[in-house]
């Protein structure tokens, strides 16, 4: 997905992409198992739709949403609390001489696309698409 951030002249390398896929894969994995001591996470599952690496591979910033659940200010602020012990949960998958520092965004795309959804199958919009009988 884009999101409309520049990430530079010519976009993200191959090796930007790879190492963002295997993170991926990797929190992904962390995620559906779910054994976070912190009861903020315990229990919580989640999906992340996409992650970015800078081109150092130092950082990378993972956006998440919580799966079939309302998003919450507090579930970001307790990602980025555990974000050490998921960057050494992560680093053990990597073939990387560092783990990147993971910072953890809530992901608002899966929300615009349900409302843009709900808009086009609105009553008023469809007649206003559609046309009015008659003219």
């Amino acid at each position: 997905m884009k999101r409309g951030r520049g990430s530079g002249a010519g976009g993200p390398s191959q090796r930007q992409l790879r190492v963002a896929e295997e993170i991926h894969h990797a929190l992904a994995a962390l995620f559906e198992r779910g054994d976070f001591r912190d009861p903020a996470l315990a229990g919580r599952r989640l999906t992340v739709t996409e992650v970015r690496t800078s081109p150092d591979l130092r950082h990378a910033l993972v956006w998440v949403v919580p799966f079939g659940q309302a998003p919450e200010e507090g579930l970001t602020r307790a990602l980025n609390h555990a974000a050490p012990f998921l960057r050494s949960q992560v680093a053990k998958g990597l073939r990387l001489k560092f783990a990147p520092e993971l910072k953890f965004r809530h992901d608002p795309v899966p929300d615009e696309a349900a409302h843009i959804e709900a808009l086009l199958h609105d009553p008023r919009v469809r007649r206003d698409v559609e046309g009015e009988p008659g003219q």
